[in-house]
């Protein structure tokens, strides 16, 4: 932590610069950061709604609408950590040749990442806006942004510290992401999953925050202040775990690299 704090402007360096080039050389630069998830959202809906019917679960008035307002934290995650993963190989050049606190590129991911994320959120309010569904319990996503930012950076770390050492480590996280997804309900309602597999989502992270989204997005009723303090409380405690995992297996790292 006073890594990041006080190298803050290192890190708003790493996220700008990291920003501009996921999209540098593109015709229509950031706007990539809106067709990704839109293209994702059509395909979704065009597969569950129109192909299997699938139907708005009670209370709410758009089936897409549902899924992009659940889709939203998990992407944020997902992206964030699949990135994190080869990123310390990315700035090896960084680690081994300057004083360079690595724990910050993560970091500088994540934030690149949120960028787009806000976007695509932006995407969504409008549509609320123009369904006259707006809530204003909007003014809470970004506690639902820090638990998802802890959360995703705490993996981060971890994922970025063992792929140093096992570069395996990338492809296992592909495999274990996919998992996840199916894992989540994104596109059903929690009701569905059946009884026997409930646990899944009591011990997954990703559910509150997909639950919550969805209340503060597509709901005027308050959101379950519960659900939040589980999502807080996983991230904080993901966080501290990779920090101490990211801090012990760093010191590796130069003879690797």
């Amino acid at each position: 932590m006073r890594n990041l704090i006080e190298r803050r402007s290192l890190l708003f360096q790493l996220v700008r610069r990291d920003f501009e080039q996921r999209f540098v050389g593109s015709a229509v630069g950031w706007i990539w950061g809106l067709i990704h998830p839109l293209v994702l959202l059509l395909s979704w809906v065009f597969v569950f709604q129109v192909c299997l019917k699938q139907k708005p679960p009670a209370g709410e008035t758009s089936y897409a609408l549902f899924v992009f307002a659940g889709m939203l934290p998990w992407l944020l995650f997902s992206e964030t950590v699949q990135r994190s993963a080869p990123s310390l190989l990315d700035q090896a050049n960084l680690i081994t040749k300057t004083v360079f606190p690595a724990e910050i590129v993560p970091v500088s991911v994540f934030l690149s990442t949120l960028i787009s994320h806000l976007l695509a959120l932006a995407l969504i309010i409008v549509a609320e806006l123009w369904m006259n569904q707006v809530s204003i319990f909007l003014l809470l996503l970004p506690l639902y942004m820090l638990a998802i930012g802890l959360f995703a950076v705490g993996v981060g770390w971890i994922v970025a510290s063992l792929h140093v050492f096992l570069r395996d480590t990338a492809q296992m996280l592909s495999v274990v992401l996919t998992m996840w997804f199916w894992a989540t309900p994104i596109f059903l309602d929690e009701e569905k999953f059946p009884a026997q597999a409930k646990f899944l989502l009591l011990a997954n992270p990703l559910y509150y925050l997909v639950k919550s989204y969805r209340a503060v997005l597509l709901h005027s009723a308050p959101p379950d202040f519960r659900d939040l303090g589980v999502a807080i409380a996983f991230g904080a405690a993901a966080f501290v775990a990779g920090g101490l995992f990211f801090r012990y297996m760093k010191r590796g790292f130069a003879d690797v690299l």
